[in-house]
């Protein structure tokens, strides 16, 4: 099992940048693929990026391709976002979760444990 626990998130002017952090307990943290999700109010959550369990291989949602970057740090059971040239529709609540399978897989029901989410907003 695997607790995750989001922070970095808060209010940014449109353009900016913010990094969020996803910081895991447990000893198993490295198996896991790591996927960053967000929900706007009113909206489905929607998948925005996701990482392997190593590290090699990662994915995005095309709305946010060439401006956030997903990475994370083993040795430190940490996954951070890298976001970049923020937009307002950015905004929402932003959750990491942890799934065990081998392959980097976009559908929110494929991941096993969640965290409490963080709050993104970016003004116009």
């Amino acid at each position: 099992q695997v607790q995750l626990v989001e922070s970095g998130g808060g209010l940014v002017q449109a353009g900016g940048s913010l990094r969020l952090s996803c910081a895991a307990s447990g000893r198993t943290f490295s198996r896991y693929v790591i996927g960053w999700f967000r929900q706007a109010p009113g909206k489905e959550r929607e998948f925005v990026a996701g990482i392997s369990s190593t590290g090699i291989i990662t994915n995005y949602a095309d709305s946010v391709k060439g401006r956030f970057t997903i990475s994370r740090d083993n040795a430190k059971n940490t996954v951070y976002l890298q976001m970049s040239s923020l937009k307002p529709e950015d905004t929402a609540v932003y959750y990491c979760a942890a799934d065990g399978s081998l392959s980097v897989t976009s559908e929110y029901y494929e991941y096993n444990y969640w965290g409490q989410g963080t709050q993104v907003t970016v003004s116009s």
